[in-house]
């Protein structure tokens, strides 16, 4: 399965290090592999390769050399900085690891100029048809409502591994990998911290709200919501406004990376899945064209909300309401369209008999296909 970050991976392979961060078992050590034939595999997970690590005892000999979960290893940024600086390229390098490598604050001057950083997403519907053209949209997205994105269960297709995948995954990030990189104690609470999440999905989130339900406090509920941003368990979508400082006071939103974990209704799951594959574009332009894109929604105080809307540059491209089979356009559209003219006006239905444009630009579309085909413009 060659994903779509492999051409990008492999055309900067022999110029800088290369960043490969992700959620757990998105297929990153597999896609890493792929990119080079002839690597070397060097694991801060495995006992053995950890005094490789310590040793610097790799097999210069091959053209790639994929340090997997190195931000494990205390001082890893400076460590990484000096064999760059002492040996170059090639070996190339390619550094995966499921807890974010890009965090620019994080990075400090250690690693500036020496990297590019690139973020693997669960498939998404576009994916899955760029790798089988023969697949169905509309099978391929009631799929991953049903299995989630991410290669595994997906391609399993069926519930009871999901069931048995899904709790094995958030096991391993919260009891491994959580307690590898941060100083959490409170496990059951960020787990119920989780669930509150899937069931609040597609809704602004009040940290009030949240600290009320956990008893903890509001920095608390901040950090651990960051510190699970940071695990990919869950992503923020914020609130748009041309002014960045009033757009910060606002409630975000947060969706899932793991479609099927989202509990609700199924317009919520959609949402999600929608949320999922916008994100992964946006961030797709980031990494591999340098483009600006982000994603936020829309909403005034007490009144009316868009589901999504994307900019670039901050100027928007397009605004999405998500319905699971409701045809008529949402009468948020008119009362945005004002302040947001230079938008595409976009509703996604799951359930869709007939696509149709109306006078005022406002699009209906299937959402399976509607997610085959979009690319930002």
């Amino acid at each position: 399965m060659d994903r779509a970050l492999l051409p990008i991976l492999r055309e900067h392979l022999s110029r800088k290090i290369l960043l490969l961060s992700g959620p757990r078992q998105a297929g990153k050590t597999t896609l890493a592999r792929m990119v080079d034939n002839d690597h070397d595999y060097v694991s801060h997970d495995v006992a053995e390769h950890r005094r490789l690590l310590r040793t610097k005892a790799w097999d210069r000999k091959k053209r790639c050399v994929i340090f997997d979960e190195l931000h494990k290893m205390k001082g890893w940024k400076t460590w990484l900085k000096g064999i760059y600086d002492t040996e170059g390229i090639p070996p190339g390098y390619i550094v995966t690891g499921s807890a974010r490598l890009d965090t620019y604050k994080k990075m400090g001057d250690s690693l500036a100029g020496r990297f590019f950083g690139f973020r693997l997403h669960p498939l998404d519907v576009r994916e899955i048809l760029q790798l089988d053209q023969t697949a169905s949209p509309q099978a391929t997205l009631d799929r991953i409502l049903e299995f989630g994105g991410f290669p595994e269960p997906f391609l399993e297709g069926t519930s009871k591994f999901y069931g048995m995948w899904s709790r094995s995954h958030l096991d391993i990030i919260l009891r491994q990998d959580l307690i590898d990189t941060e100083s959490v104690q409170s496990i059951p609470a960020i787990e119920t911290l989780i669930d509150m999440i899937a069931e609040r999905v597609g809704s602004p989130i009040s940290y009030r709200s949240l600290c009320e339900d956990l008893q903890i406090s509001d920095k608390t509920v901040k950090r651990w919501l960051t510190i699970l941003e940071n695990m990919f368990v869950i992503f923020k979508v914020p609130p748009f406004h041309r002014n960045i400082a009033r757009a910060r006071q606002k409630q975000p939103k947060y969706y899932l990376y793991d479609v099927a974990r989202v509990r609700g209704d199924k317009g919520a799951k959609l949402e999600n899945a929608v949320a999922c594959s916008l994100f992964k574009e946006c961030q797709y332009r980031q990494d591999a064209l340098g483009e600006r894109y982000e994603l936020h929604y829309l909403a005034k105080r007490g009144g009316p909300e868009i589901d999504f809307i994307v900019t670039r540059d901050l100027s928007p491209t397009v605004m999405l309401e998500v319905k699971w089979s409701d045809p008529e356009p949402s009468p948020a559209f008119r009362i945005f369209a004002k302040g947001q003219n230079e938008a595409a006006k976009v509703q996604l239905v799951h359930l869709l008999n007939r696509e149709s444009t109306y006078p005022n630009g406002v699009e209906v579309r299937r959402a399976s296909t509607w997610l085959a085909n979009w690319s930002p413009q």
